[in-house]
């Protein structure tokens, strides 16, 4: 059992998160990659995107590929993105993180609920990042986190089904009504993530991760109107810090609830 290995070394339970989250996170890469140009994700060799040299197994470890080929292709030498390093680090990152927040399981690897969790973080991730490139989210991120949802019953039951479904209303209903009422005001796709994602979180923590949205969301438009980089009448993807806020409510938006109750 791994639960004994851990036991026996405790050195090997981090490297061993570390090694499966940066792999979660090349594919997460690769997922960002294809998804958008309409390649499948499971189907056919990694390739450089400027010249399509299928790469080596080498050229695929996370990380350590990126840096000893110093972010550029082998063949073409052309720039890798640094952003898919960072999502490897983030991707490893999550992995340790989730096992520290919610614990290990019987076998000494996740627990359910911080697989159910990584997961969450994982499609978050993807759906932030396609939707900064193509301001557009696709709907089988709103189905999965949805069966997540529905697992989530189960897993996390003080969150009950009416706080749910209260959740999945509180603010995808208000989005809805202020992007008929102001076109533009909310695309199709932030209302969908934030109502599956009240269904997966509950009610106070999808305000808190409304809140952060906003918050966040709102310094960027400022500052890129201030900077002169976007006019009034543009527009700019809002699923990515929509993603940050119900990344950080869902760690923490029951805490941050509970104290602004008090705190009252």
């Amino acid at each position: 059992m791994l639960f004994d290995v851990f036991q026996q070394y405790p050195a090997a339970m981090p490297i061993l998160a570390t090694v499966g989250g940066l792999i979660i996170g090349s594919f997460l890469n690769v997922v960002i990659d294809r998804l958008p140009r309409g390649e499948s994700v499971v189907n056919g060799r990694s390739h450089c995107t400027n010249c399509g040299r299928v790469l080596h197994a080498w050229e695929l470890i996370p990380c350590v590929s990126y840096i000893f080929l110093r972010g550029r292709c082998a063949g073409c030498k052309s720039h890798i993105p640094g952003r898919d390093f960072f999502v490897e680090v983030i991707g490893g990152a999550a992995f340790i993180g989730c096992g520290i927040h919610y614990g290990c399981g019987s076998f000494g690897f996740l627990s359910m609920r911080g697989t159910v969790m990584l997961i969450y973080f994982g499609i978050l991730l993807v759906a932030a990042l396609i939707d900064w490139d193509t301001q557009i989210i696709y709907d089988r991120f709103h189905i999965f986190i949805l069966i997540l949802a529905i697992a989530n019953i189960w897993l996390v039951p003080e969150h009950g089904l009416i706080d749910r479904l209260i959740g999945a209303l509180i603010i995808s209903v208000p989005m809805l009504l202020l992007a008929l009422v102001i076109p533009g005001a909310f695309g199709g796709g932030d209302i969908k993530l934030m109502a599956v994602s009240g269904a997966f979180l509950g009610t106070g923590p999808v305000v808190c991760a409304m809140f952060f949205g906003l918050l966040t969301g709102g310094a960027y438009g400022a500052f890129m109107l201030k900077s002169k980089k976007l006019g009034k009448k543009d527009v700019f993807a809002f699923g990515p810090f929509l993603a940050f806020g119900l990344a950080l409510a869902a760690l923490y938006g029951d805490q941050i609830v509970t104290w602004y109750l008090h705190f009252l």
